[in-house]
């Protein structure tokens, strides 16, 4: 799919939580935020939000570069390391649904299948919500929850692919997205040497699919949004 038809869109009107470490108040590559939420491991809420791991913020950035007319909301579930627990993540996904966010950004993912009784509840929760969740189907050839639960929309890694550029395959059958694992540039630092991986990968599909979303506002889960994607890859 080419960004061209997108290109006079900006999010407008679709709303994501992006489920990571936080967001650094002030950042250059960082638009405005709207509320958040900050949840530890045992699931208890506090008000920081600052993110310290740099993880979140740049998934943020990434997002925001392709769709910043969209509303970001923050849910931060990574603090002192890249590390949570299941119930933590279910609760956070609970929250954008609650907020009325339409997608759920988690750039993030587990290969432990003994998490699905967790996050496959959280995951429909979310779609009965109206809320898409946007997550890795897989990495270094194993599958992740929840990005391959049936709910959710699974993004796989191709390194060949423009950061503006996202295109429909099949993973084990299944239809994902790939998308590039590179972030937004920083000036001076080659792209190998900035974050990278599957993390933005799934950002930079959150982007483009917001996008999709501001054309095709009736989008209501997986299989729509797929749809939808395909229908501008066609324009």
């Amino acid at each position: 799919m080419r960004a061209a038809p997108l290109w006079t869109r900006t999010g407008r009107g679709v709303s994501i939580a992006v489920i990571d470490s936080g967001a650094h108040p002030g950042h250059p590559h960082l638009g405005l935020l709207a509320d958040g939420i900050a949840l530890t491991p045992d699931g208890r809420e506090h008000d920081d939000l600052t993110d310290r791991l740099g993880h979140g913020t740049a998934v943020t950035a990434a997002i925001q570069e392709k769709a910043p007319g969209a509303r970001v909301h923050v849910a931060r579930v990574f603090h002192e390391e890249l590390a949570t627990s299941a119930r933590t993540l279910a609760k956070a996904v609970d929250w954008a649904g609650e907020r009325g966010c339409r997608l759920a950004n988690l750039s993030l993912g587990t290969p432990r299948q003994s998490r699905i009784e967790m996050l496959r509840p959280a995951v429909e929760r979310a779609a009965r919500a109206g809320t898409l969740v946007i997550a890795a189907y897989s990495h270094e050839g194993e599958r992740w929850l929840p990005g391959s639960l049936p709910g959710a929309l699974g993004v796989c890694l191709d390194w060949d692919l423009p950061r503006h550029r996202v295109r429909i395959g099949r993973r084990d059958g299944r239809r994902v997205v790939y998308a590039s694992g590179y972030p937004r540039p920083i000036p001076g630092v080659p792209p190998t040497r900035n974050l990278n991986g599957i993390s933005f990968a799934v950002a930079n599909a959150t982007g483009i699919v917001a996008l999709a979303l501001e054309l095709f506002p009736e989008v209501r889960g997986r299989a729509d949004a797929l749809a939808a994607l395909e229908t501008l890859a066609a324009v």
